[in-house]
């Protein structure tokens, strides 16, 4: 994904970095923006397929009455099949955006140019190696960030109302991290853990995978303890009770006790959902924070 080549004199000037950094990895650049077009494009036609989809989830009767269409007439529409499945394929992207940050970061942004030898050449030209990773990691930081931050926005508002039926549950792994700051949280532990890699390594291949599995295992992670990063809420009862279907259930128990049937549910309601976020995306730029650190200190004792 990026050329190798030499840096410029200019890469010593104020933005001359900047420049640089986006003309090696033009071609990371050109995919990333081709990408963001795309998935903001289908997001602007899911959200006007919205309206239809609904319609294709209402109650029916047959034969019809005043109040419900006929449920022939519902079963013809397909824009609700269309409009699920369209946003299942964008929560899954926006999900595992982090993956592709990593081993691009770890084998093209950071692995590549130090196993070539094309930054040991930029730091002869006036730009110092802290100078160097710094460029290297704010450049797709910030892009990261717009554009991650950008298609979460759209998501939501091509969800409309969050109908589970169309949208999916709050919690479902995907969607939970498509509808808030966490996507973004995760794209930039990605970019942190891939240059901490490469900088390890120095070498693409190698890196790119490290950063790969190092990215996979932590995200597996925080998605099975996602429930045990907000005290949940328990709810005990004689005899038996449903949950609402917007509850995430954590534990449940049916314990008798002196002969009287006793329930007892933990779950995360739906106002967990922001706390949770927060939470989750606080560990991960904590992530990113130390990940970062570390690269410049390994830069500074291991690199001239």
């Amino acid at each position: 994904m990026t050329a190798p080549g030499t840096a410029p004199a200019s890469a010593g000037r104020p933005g001359g970095l900047v420049r640089t950094v986006a003309r090696t990895h033009r071609t990371a650049l050109a995919l990333t923006l081709l990408v963001l077009a795309a998935a903001t494009v289908a997001l602007v036609w899911l959200h006007s397929l919205g309206d239809e989809a609904r319609a294709g989830q209402r109650a029916c009767a047959t034969p019809p009455t005043d109040r419900l269409p006929s449920c022939a007439a519902v079963d013809a529409i397909t824009a609700d099949d269309t409009y699920t499945s369209g946003l299942s394929v964008i929560v899954t992207l926006l999900s595992w955006v982090m993956f592709p940050v990593a081993a691009w970061a770890g084998g093209a942004l950071t692995g590549r140019e130090l196993e070539s030898g094309t930054a040991r050449l930029a730091w002869t030209q006036s730009v110092t190696p802290a100078r160097w990773l710094a460029a290297k990691l704010a450049v797709p930081a910030a892009l990261l960030t717009a554009g991650t931050g950008g298609l979460v926005l759209l998501n939501v508002w091509a969800r409309g109302d969050g109908d589970p039926d169309l949208a999916g549950d709050w919690y479902h792994p995907d969607v939970f991290v498509s509808t808030g700051p966490v996507a973004v949280a995760y794209a930039l532990a990605g970019l942190a853990l891939g240059a901490l890699a490469g900088l390890v390594w120095r070498r693409a291949l190698p890196a790119a995978g490290v950063a790969l599995a190092a990215s996979l295992l932590l995200h597996t992670f925080l998605e099975r303890h996602r429930e045990d990063l907000w005290p949940s809420v328990t709810r005990t009862e004689a005899g038996s009770f449903e949950l609402p279907r917007s509850a995430l259930q954590v534990a449940w128990a049916d314990s008798p006790v002196n002969g009287v049937p006793l329930t007892r549910a933990t779950f995360h309601p739906e106002s967990h959902f922001w706390p949770l976020q927060y939470v989750e995306a606080g560990l991960l730029l904590a992530v990113a924070a130390v990940a970062t650190a570390a690269a410049f200190v390994l830069l500074a004792r291991r690199l001239p």
